[in-house]
């Protein structure tokens, strides 16, 4: 397989404008993402963006961007468009999705979503983490996996709800939304109108299980902190003054 890391990011986000500009220990919140992406080292790391002053933060910092519409509904359009405008020859042939806004993401959460997608059969990877708090099993801000568990930590996805499931006895899984996609598979993705489950439940990869492509997951140890709100980036501030570690 030959990836390269796509990290999608957008000015007009609707709780916190700017927020890939945001202030983070001196350096702007997407530099953060870039540099982890980086020191993934699993492929080139390309900034896909609709903001001339995003690109310009990565440029500076030694990076690359990747100019796309302002228009798309989502972080997998986004990447599509700039890939295609990359690698018209489809030299890479995964596309990994880092998502913009998870500053303190580590490398090796980054290396193990790459590694769900070791079978010609599997459309795209996934990474979860097992719900410790009580309260997070039913907070329906928090994506539950059911899958099942093929070998210990891995899995084959069956569902993505916001709901408390699987019922009964037994660990629940929180999904995290970082994705290691074939592109043949992004391309599929991409070209689907959205569908029932996914317009019900606002989880995107439903499209993908109601097309019948396979998601495999691996479990890792934690949630990153994914900043969506104020709050959100005044506790990634605290943790990086903190020396959260890559």
């Amino acid at each position: 397989m030959t990836p390269i890391v796509m990290i999608p990011a957008r000015m007009a986000a609707s709780r916190l404008p700017g927020k890939p500009l945001a202030d983070i220990g001196g350096e702007p919140m997407i530099v953060h993402v870039w540099r982890r992406a980086m020191a993934a080292a699993i492929g080139d790391v390309v900034v896909a963006t609709d903001s001339e002053e995003i690109a310009g933060v990565i440029r500076a910092a030694g990076g690359r961007a990747q100019m796309t519409r302002d228009d798309h509904p989502s972080g997998s359009d986004r990447i599509h468009e700039a890939i295609t405008a990359i690698d018209p020859e489809g030299r890479f042939d995964v596309v990994v999705n880092v998502q913009g806004d998870l500053p303190l993401i580590s490398p090796q959460a980054i290396r193990a979503v790459f590694a769900a997608i070791d079978h010609p059969d599997i459309a795209l990877g996934t990474l979860v983490a097992r719900i410790e708090r009580e309260e997070e099993r039913t907070a329906s801000q928090v994506v539950k996996m059911v899958g099942s568990e093929m070998s210990p930590g891995r899995f084959r996805c069956l569902y993505f709800t916001r709901a408390t499931a699987p019922w009964g006895d037994g660990p629940l899984w929180h999904h995290i939304g970082l994705y290691a996609w074939r592109r043949s598979a992004l391309a599929r993705f991409v070209a689907l109108p959205p569908s029932p489950l996914e317009s019900r439940e606002k989880l995107e990869q439903l499209r993908a299980l109601e097309a019948g492509m396979r998601i495999d997951a691996v479990a890792v140890d934690d949630v990153p902190l994914g900043v969506d709100t104020p709050a959100d980036l005044h506790r990634a501030r605290q943790l990086h003054a903190q020396g959260a570690a890559p």
